[in-house]
Formats: structure tokens, sequence, C-alpha cells
């Protein structure tokens, strides 16, 4: 079992900035990617950033360039920097990891409210 706890979220204006971080504990020996998902009121949950064992990044369009997903290995750490936010940003912002083969957590989720 992995536990995982989001912190850093709260309430910006527009074009500021917020550092998201996401705490894993438990069996954290046998995640491999971890990634940030978001759901705005009544949307769907959306994929933000993946981000594999080894480093490497994906972005969805509407983030690419503001935000930038980073991981500690040896600290068990996710982070999701991010940058000139706007007011479609505002969501509650959840951690995911991957336990291969079948096994996936996530996180209670952290508020992002971006004001206009």
């Amino acid at each position: 079992q992995v536990q995982l706890v989001e912190s850093g979220g709260g309430l910006v204006q527009a074009g500021g900035s917020l550092r998201l971080s996401c705490a894993a504990t438990g069996d954290t020996s046998c995640i491999s990617a971890m990634a940030w998902y978001r759901q705005a009121p009544g949307k769907e949950r959306e994929l933000v950033a993946p981000i594999t064992s080894g480093g490497s990044t994906l972005y969805a369009d509407s983030v690419k360039g503001r935000f930038t997903i980073s991981r500690d290995n040896a600290l068990n750490m996710l982070y999701l920097q991010m940058n000139s936010l706007k007011p479609e940003d505002t969501a509650v912002y959840y951690c995911y990891a991957v336990c291969p083969p079948l096994d996936h957590y996530w996180g209670q989720g952290t508020q992002v409210t971006v004001s206009s």
C-alpha cells in the first residue's frame, strides 16, 4: 500500500505562482510513474503532467510552458511548480502513483483557486 498526501494549494491571483508537493509513504519502492491530475467543478478529472521514474515528463497543452513536474525519488516526493497561473487553472489537484502491474493510488487532493 502507498499513501499520497498533497500540500501547497491555496488562493492566488492570476499571474501568480504556487508549488504543490506530494509525499508518498508506505511501500514506495514499488512506485514507477507518478502524475498530477486536476478536476475543476463540473468537469472530468484530467491529466496535467506525468513523470516516469527516470524523470521523463509530458504536459497537457493547457499548462505547457507554465507548469513543471519533478520528483525526488530519494525523498519519495512529487512536485508541481505552477507559474503564470490563470483562473482556468482553478481545480482540485491530485497526486497519482503507479505500482506495476496493477496497483495505482490517489491522494486526497489539494484545492488551487486562481482569482482574476
